[in-house]
């Protein structure tokens, strides 16, 4: 047996229990975006989406795993349009800066759902955004590999945090395209 697979449920889920997950989360999304996660509370979201009390509970205890479903999702996204990206074998420097403009859209569309529940140091440590880390430092190594390449990769991952982003966003004023064009300036200037 291969111990790296672990069965949690060994029953297949049953097709009327995705669809009740998928409006469940369809619902939340909608909710969170037109009123925001603080105002929206799980009976509202139950029933908004139409759904028994147990429903809702069978599959979400909080608002915290349902906004990390929604994360999870739009992740997965990034990372396949990510593989696929680095396939076309653009030159390290593009991909980064492709790779970086990505992250950042990513950040800025999951803004709310990436605060709810978790500090700055929470999220900087979040495994799905450790994977922008590593993508971010492997990058870095196949252009030209800085004299200190960890403090590097951790500068240009903590600009893309979310809580940085939000500052720059909602504090400072500065549009999306403004931060990304900074950032592509920042990387042009350590990459050259």
């Amino acid at each position: 047996m291969n111990d790296e697979l672990t069965f949690q449920n060994p029953q297949p889920t049953r097709s009327d229990a995705l669809k009740n997950r998928a409006l469940i989360l369809d619902t939340a999304k909608r909710l969170f975006a037109e009123q925001g996660i603080d105002a929206i509370t799980m009976t509202d979201l139950q029933l908004a989406a139409g759904v028994g009390k147990g429903t809702l509970y069978r599959h979400f205890k909080t608002k915290i795993e349902i906004s990390e479903a929604l994360l999870d999702e739009d992740q997965r996204r990034l990372q396949t349009r990510t593989f696929e990206h680095m396939r076309l074998g653009h030159a390290p420097g593009e991909n980064l800066r492709w790779f970086v403009r990505e992250v950042l859209d990513f950040v800025d569309r999951n803004a709310a759902l990436l605060c709810a529940g978790q500090s700055v140091v929470e999220s900087l440590q979040h495994p799905a955004h450790w994977w922008w880390r590593q993508t971010i430092q492997g990058l870095l190594t196949q252009i030209n590999p800085p004299a200190d390449l960890d403090y590097l990769t951790d500068m240009l991952y903590t600009m893309l945090e979310v809580h940085t982003v939000y500052y720059l966003r909602q504090v400072r004023g500065y549009s999306l395209e403004r931060i990304g064009d900074g950032m592509t300036a920042v990387l042009d200037q350590i990459t050259s």
